[in-house]
């Protein structure tokens, strides 16, 4: 059951990253709950093979730094362009 419903949240996040493309914060959100699904999956993994848990810090800590990123780049281009519609960005076509 469990397992269904890490699937369930893995799986909603991709289609909500899919069906969000137009929307730069949306689809950092979604990408986010992608990976916290993903470090619930490695969690459970690892609590039920009775092995250590310093790989799901390491994930951690890469998944933070990754969010951080992503907020820097959506501020960035908040400032010069105004807005986070990634359709009005003149960079990317």
């Amino acid at each position: 059951m469990l397992m269904f419903l890490i699937f369930l949240m893995f799986f909603s996040g991709a289609m909500s990253f899919v069906l969000n493309q137009k929307h730069l914060l949306l689809m950092l959100l979604s990408l986010e709950f992608v990976v916290i699904s993903l470090y619930l999956n490695l969690f459970v993994y690892l609590s039920m093979m009775n092995y250590e848990y310093f790989f799901s810090m390491i994930f951690l800590s890469i998944s933070v730094c990754e969010g951080t990123l992503g907020l820097s780049i959506l501020t960035l281009m908040v400032r010069v362009h105004g807005n986070d519609y990634v359709m009005t960005f003149s960079s990317l076509w």
